[in-house]
């Protein structure tokens, strides 16, 4: 209770939850429990079945009697996804991954009983096959720095008193008795935090613009429209950490001066939805939200609106549309939404991750979260590792990793030991990043300067498999899909550029189109109203500076060098290594196989529709791919 004392206008409201505020405080356990089992319980590890592996914990414990020395709980994402289910047993810290349901009684009665480690359960290092007993010896975990993740895994998402017990909602209590909203933004501009929404603008700048427009009512909205292909860094925090979200517009509303907050999420997901109402209504219940917060004179409350999916709607002018009940079009800027935003007031936007760091930036202080990073980029950053890569999930390090470190030593390196080829930051609006640059520092100037950006914080990391030129024509018809339409730029411009690919990848294109999907880009890049149509060729362009000779190879030798693009492969049976069994001809689906029992057979180019049944069919590695 020490920290708590020392704000004594907070004393009543949390004196209630000082069993839970001693060295046990990330773990919710009760008196005399000796042990804590704490089950992942993100949306990735649900679809593992790990509601059933929680549920089994329970039914164990209460079967063997247990309950007085171990209990069982629920937590957010740990991060490793591609090894979940995870369950971590507290305070012994060992870490077990792919965890099934069947399982928990060997934990139960090997790790909980009989005071053993259960081996096949832990870690093993893909090289030495060592197996690894602690989480902080995984390399996966190594290099990071958890910050906006640091309660997900740690706390029950679904428990205020825990999230309390871990410092939580000290930030607004210090900032309503202690500071004054002018000096709560001068602590976030000192702090050096940018929005981790994409666009990197200068939090503290932003709440300051928000609180020098005088109106009779302000807003602040909490960006959850992660729309982004693999992306699922907001989904975790506001599955693992929903109060921290709910505390950080809550120091942002007293920092401009705003009374009403909304959180913008996207109806595809419900836990996140779940979770964040269930927050919600603890909040209110413990005068966290609402009126006279913390027995000040200050007054914050929080609802959701649920998105219907709408890429566009990440953007925040087209967001502000939606709350609004209008369609979800941006609109030209200025005004911008500090000046006038929902329903004409001032209006700050940021999006999870940003909002996650803001407690704890005002409970450590703007020196130390300044002292993590680079010059011009603070903090950490989160990204969702996906694509080629061993290690799939989410991780967080330092502003100014190198893109080399977060692929090889935290993300594992490449599946199957093949070469990196590119990396996508930014999502589809994002630029791919070519292996010469893979010692770069991930920061914003960085990342800008190489034709890429930081995005949201996706992460996917292509293989010498991938076609740089097929990549660029997935991300252009995503956006094409997402557009909404409203400039000509972006509405006719990107899907010009789609048909341009689209050309190109099934060999019916010539120099010219090469040229004019180089201008066209660049064009949109100057033209389109919004964020999504300027940044929208990245992927073209980037692809074009650093992959031309995949280009050239798909335009002038009408071949594709990856064997990606189906039009430009041909297969082809080495006569001296077929044995005639006729697997290829009987699985071919057009017919476009002859020969004869035992004898070399031949592939009809004319009628071949490249589908591949006969190359993966082929036992002998008769069959060769061009």
């Amino acid at each position: 209770m020490e920290r708590i004392n020392s704000y004594p206008a907070l004393t009543e409201t949390f004196k209630k939850f000082e069993p839970l505020l001693d060295s046990r405080v990330h773990t919710g356990i009760r008196e005399g429990v000796k042990r804590m089992i704490l089950v992942c319980g993100g949306t990735g590890c649900h679809a593992s079945d790990s509601e059933h592996l929680l549920a089994n914990f329970s039914a164990l414990i209460a079967e063997k009697g247990l309950e007085d020395i171990v209990a069982v709980s629920n937590t957010g994402c740990f991060g490793f996804c591609a090894k979940g289910p995870i369950v971590k047993v507290f305070p012994d810290d060992v870490f077990y991954v792919q965890v099934k349901p069947e399982d928990a009684v060997d934990i139960i009665n090997l790790h909980i009983i009989a005071n053993q480690v259960v081996e096949h359960l832990l870690y093993e290092e893909p090289v030495s096959k060592q197996k690894i007993k602690t989480l902080h010896e995984i390399p996966f975990y190594r290099n990071q720095k958890r910050i906006a993740l640091r309660n997900c895994g740690m706390i029950n998402p679904e428990k205020i008193e825990e999230y309390i017990a871990s410092g939580g909602y000290l930030a607004l209590g210090r900032a309503l008795t202690e500071m004054t909203p002018e000096a709560v933004i001068e602590e976030m501009k000192r702090s050096g935090l940018r929005g981790r929404g994409g666009a990197g603008f200068s939090t503290g700048k932003k709440w300051e613009f928000g609180r020098s427009y005088p109106s009779d009512e302000k807003f602040v909205i909490c960006n959850a429209d992660e729309g982004d292909p693999g992306a699922f860094m907001d989904r975790s925090i506001l599955e693992g950490d929903s109060h921290s979200i709910l505390e950080g517009m809550a120091l942002a509303g007293y920092a401009i001066g705003a009374h009403q907050g909304y959180i913008y999420v996207r109806a595809e997901y419900p836990l996140a939805v779940k979770r964040l109402e269930n927050a919600i209504q603890q909040a209110r219940s413990y005068g966290l939200l609402g009126r006279n917060i913390l027995g000040t004179e200050f007054h914050f409350d929080v609802d959701i609106r649920l998105g219907a999916g709408a890429f566009v709607c990440g953007e925040e002018t087209a967001l502000i549309n939606s709350i609004q009940g209008e369609r979800g079009e941006p609109h030209t800027k200025p005004p911008f939404p500090a000046q006038s935003g929902l329903w004409g007031k001032p209006t700050v936007v940021n999006n999870v991750e940003t909002l996650a760091n803001v407690p704890i930036i005002l409970l450590k202080g703007a020196d130390w979260f300044n002292s993590i990073g680079t010059g011009t980029s603070k903090g950490t950053k989160v990204f969702a590792l996906a694509g080629q890569i061993n290690n799939v999930g989410l991780v967080e390090v330092p502003m100014g990793t190198t893109l080399r470190e977060i692929i090889y030593d935290t993300g594992g390196g490449i599946k199957g030991g093949l070469e990196f080829k590119a990396a996508q930051t930014g999502g589809p609006s994002g630029g791919c990043i070519p292996s010469q640059y893979l010692d770069t520092p991930i920061d914003y100037e960085s990342l800008n300067a190489i034709g890429s950006m930081m995005g949201s914080g996706g992460l996917i990391v292509m293989s010498e498999k991938d076609c740089m030129v097929n990549i660029a024509k997935f991300y252009l018809e995503f956006i094409v899909d997402e557009s909404c339409g409203r400039c000509v730029p972006c509405r006719i411009g990107t899907k010009r550029l789609h048909e341009i690919l689209t050309a190109i990848t099934e060999g019916r294109s010539t120099d010219a189109d090469l040229v004019e999907l180089d201008e066209l880009a660049n064009v949109i890049k100057d033209t389109a109203l919004c964020g999504l149509g300027q940044s929208a060729p990245n992927p073209v362009l980037s692809t074009i500076k650093y992959f031309s000779d995949e280009y050239r190879a798909h335009i002038q030798e009408k071949h594709c060098p990856s064997g990606v693009c189906k039009s430009l492969v041909q297969y082809e049976i080495l006569v001296e290594k077929c044995i005639g069994c006729t697997a290829c001809a009987n699985n071919c689906p057009v017919g476009c196989i002859s020969g004869v029992v035992k004898k070399p057979h031949s592939i009809d180019q004319s009628r071949c529709i490249r589908c591949g049944v006969c190359y993966s069919k082929c036992k002998f590695k008769a069959i060769v791919k061009h």
